[in-house]
């Protein structure tokens, strides 16, 4: 387990003591952030970790710049509080010809169990699917009875036995106690595997304020955390492909929100020729970013070992809901779902105090972050983690990263509460863009490169129509 540190000089999450297994000692920058401490206040310090692990992607970018032959002061990577905080919200601020996405489906979300609550994921077709059969039931309607009818541990037992996604509600301490709260305790924020290679220099034709240019980056990730990763190296100046399977399509609002300044294909790896040219995409990337279960990845060869014998220099960073070991270590999850077992949804429980115990206290209800934090955070991660290996090569490393919602989850929790400060007002840069899907309102990057804030170069294009291959 990696004990927690001294808060760096920012007075935020030191996330950055987990370059160093690829970087060595990382200093931090100075005068990488500006902006109030405070904006979202509450139980956790959830400012701190957003801050923080985009701290972390700007250290690695700054180690990068000698890598790549490009002088660090000529590309000077930064944020600030009204950066991140927007950027960590972008799906809520988003608008498509002026209407906001519809965020939730009508069975995702805190139910009342018989004994206390749990936290149901029914966003995706398939996993709606799954807890309507594993409940017994033909519709949302019958939902909230059903629930009612089963202690919440019982529930989320049938819906994960049944393929869906759901977890129930935990205090710190039930998690801490259980197995797989037990094994995630000593999950490292990011997990390395490391080795003595051969120096592999990235493209040294490094565009004006663009970082990672000549990068080529396949995205294998879903959801938020991976495709916001792929999505601001992208805007960084990477070539980012990303691929989805047919048979699970993607989520509109979740395309429009992440798939800014990628491109968008769809592969099915079942299909003996698709695997084939998905594979050869990989042997020429520079990093693959994975999302899916190992497990489902290993028979078609994209899992990390497979790649990484395949491609030695090869950065493969990959993403999971709940750690690398343990008994839920190819569980499913969501952001929403780890806060829900973990203790933070018990955390930011209202009305305070009010939490008695009883089969049916009307008074209590679970809460939960102000924002998507396990996710962004996990994905500014994994950010890192990919930039950490580019720039390892020069060193003669390389290998493989992993990171996990949970030890995101750990990290946030070990920082315990924020000081007290009244939470200030942010502003909120919107920018437009025309798309396929009609005119996008969105908030850009949460990064300033030479101190012009950083832009999208290209708003998401039609899901699932670029071809597979890389840009020339």
């Amino acid at each position: 387990m990696t004990p927690p540190a001294e808060p760096p000089a920012s007075g935020l999450l030191d996330l950055r003591r987990f370059l160093e297994p690829a970087l060595g000692s990382v200093p931090e920058p100075s005068d990488w952030w500006s902006g109030p401490r405070t904006w979202w206040a509450g139980a956790l310090d959830v400012e701190g970790l957003a801050l923080g692990s985009l701290g972390v992607l700007i250290a690695a970018l700054t180690a990068l710049g000698p890598a790549r032959g490009a002088a660090v002061d000529a590309s000077r990577v930064t944020t600030s509080s009204a950066l991140a905080g927007a950027s960590f919200d972008s799906i809520r601020r988003l608008r498509v010809d002026g209407r906001p996405p519809d965020i939730w489906a009508p069975m995702s979300g805190f139910r009342r169990a018989r004994n206390d609550w749990v936290r149901l994921h029914a966003n995706y077709p398939h996993h709606a699917q799954a807890l309507l059969a594993a409940l017994g039931i033909a519709g949302p309607e019958q939902l909230d009875a059903a629930v009612l009818e089963r202690d919440a541990l019982d529930v989320e037992a049938a819906v994960r036995s049944a393929g869906g996604v759901a977890a129930a509600v935990r205090t710190a301490g039930e998690w801490a106690a259980s197995g797989a709260g037990t094994a995630a305790a000593g999950e490292p924020w990011i997990r390395w595997s490391l080795g003595e290679a051969s120096a592999a220099l990235l493209p040294h034709d490094v565009a004006p304020g663009l970082p990672l240019h000549g990068v080529r980056v396949l995205d294998l990730t879903r959801v938020i955390a991976g495709p916001s990763a792929s999505r601001l190296l992208g805007a960084l100046g990477a070539d980012v492909l990303r691929i989805d399977p047919p048979q699970h399509p993607e989520l509109l609002d979740a395309h429009l929100d992440t798939g800014f300044a990628k491109r968008s294909g769809v592969a099915d790896l079942r299909v003996a020729e698709q695997l084939a040219e998905v594979r050869a995409l990989a042997r020429a990337a520079d990093a693959v970013l994975l999302g899916y279960r190992q497990s489902s990845l290993v028979r078609f060869g994209l899992d990390v070992d497979s790649l990484r014998a395949d491609v030695p220099h090869l950065a493969v960073v990959a993403l999971n809901a709940w750690g690398w070991e343990g008994p839920w270590a190819e569980a499913r999850g969501f952001d929403s779902i780890v806060q829900a077992a973990c203790g933070i949804a018990d955390l930011y429980g209202a009305p305070a105090g009010a939490r008695d115990g009883s089969a049916h206290d009307a008074a209590w209800r679970p809460g939960a972050l102000p924002v998507q934090a396990l996710d962004h955070a996990t994905g500014m991660g994994m950010a890192a983690a990919a930039v950490a290996l580019l720039a390892a090569r020069a060193r003669g490393l390389a290998g493989s990263a992993r990171l996990s919602l949970i030890a995101t989850a750990n990290e946030l929790m070990r920082a315990g509460t924020p000081d007290a400060a009244e939470p200030a007002e942010l502003p909120v840069e919107t920018r437009t863009a025309v798309s396929a899907y009609g005119e996008l309102e969105y908030v850009g990057p949460p990064l300033a490169v030479g101190g012009r804030p950083l832009d999208y170069p290209h708003a998401p294009v039609r899901y699932g129509t670029s071809p597979l291959e890389w840009m020339p």
